[in-house]
């Protein structure tokens, strides 16, 4: 339920209209406009008399969302959201590249990486301390020693980091990280996602593999309900029939989340297509339909790489496509992060 405030409304007012839902078991999220109020009330909302509050002299009108998810709804929150990270914000208007290898492989691989993807503009460095793999004969990541050579890179470039966590027993480890990653397979880990809304850190969460629209605002509704509003989506592609590609990249997404939700949503046509020359188009299209970012793969040599290199981009592929992206970027009248 939202409750919209009339202009020039007493604090005092407020905070008595506040108090009384508050005594309800509610919780309120409020999103204050340049000329509107809104007071978003989480709960058991069927106990609330909407011609009651209607009569109330600051009120201008009461609506009830039907949706299931309300904190991440725009209607709860008609603005934007913009995340900050590092020096760069996130959503807004600002468009972001997050680069780098799938795992972290040596302190002297993600540093070399995390120079050059620097030199080329991107903003944040990705990389996998922690690796969610199908076969467990495969490598799972450097783990703790991956997120110590993730924060020497950071230290050498001054690029925020981004990595994956794959249980909330891990979280501690992780405090020094800039954005912490919920991956695909990880998108409903109900118990992850309540102790990472118990946290201010910026989360990127990404789809799941066959998860809908709904299903991936629910689980970032899981976040911010435990009072997290720093939320990242990302949409990765979503598992089809088809062959030719690593998943089937769903850009309609990008439009209905940013049409249905306030978060900023970034794209990452790596994982969506495993077809390294497709990067570059999807990367614009993606820009074109509203994405507030994209992540890339990109490794010092992707034949040799432990993890996804034949989906990742070298560093002169990756350097032709980040002044693509700038180019799009501009004629979209946007602006880098």
């Amino acid at each position: 339920m939202i409750v919209i405030l009339k202009e020039n409304v007493s604090k005092q007012k407020v905070d008595s209209l506040a108090k009384s839902f508050e005594q309800m078991g509610l919780t309120i999220h409020y999103s204050e406009g340049t000329h509107t109020t809104i007071m978003g009330l989480v709960g058991d909302t069927s106990q609330v008399d909407m011609d009651a509050v209607c009569a109330n002299d600051i009120v201008a009108a009461v609506k009830r969302i039907s949706e299931p998810y309300k904190a991440v709804n725009r209607r709860f929150h008609p603005q934007d959201t913009h995340i900050p990270v590092g020096g760069h914000n996130i959503g807004e208007g600002n468009f972001c590249v997050i680069a780098g290898p799938c795992s972290v492989e040596s302190e002297e691989q993600i540093i070399c990486v995390a120079e050059e993807i620097k030199k080329s503009g991107a903003q944040l460095l990705r990389g996998g301390a922690f690796k969610p793999r199908t076969s467990p004969y495969s490598f799972q990541g450097l783990e703790a020693n991956g997120l110590r050579f993730l924060l020497e890179a950071k230290a050498a470039t001054g690029l925020p980091i981004v990595t994956e966590i794959m249980s909330e027993m891990h979280i501690d480890l992780f405090a020094d990280v800039d954005v912490i990653q919920v991956g695909a397979r990880n998108m409903q880990n109900f118990q992850l996602l309540k102790e990472l809304g118990h946290s201010k850190k910026p989360v990127l969460l990404k789809r799941g593999l066959s998860s809908t629209v709904e299903e991936f605002l629910m689980s970032a509704e899981y976040i911010l309900a435990g009072g997290n509003p720093n939320v990242i989506l990302c949409e990765r592609g979503i598992r089809t029939f088809e062959t030719a590609i690593r998943n089937t990249p769903d850009l309609t997404a990008i439009a209905l989340i940013k049409h249905n939700s306030h978060l900023p949503v970034i794209f990452d046509p790596s994982h969506a297509t495993g077809v390294p020359w497709l990067v570059e188009p999807l990367s614009r299209a993606a820009i074109a339909i509203g994405a507030d970012g994209v992540m890339i793969e990109v490794h010092n040599n992707p034949a040799c790489a432990l993890c996804d290199g034949a989906q990742s981009l070298n560093f002169d592929q990756f350097s032709s496509t980040m002044a693509s992206i700038k180019k799009r970027v501009a004629a979209e009248g946007k602006r880098m992060a």
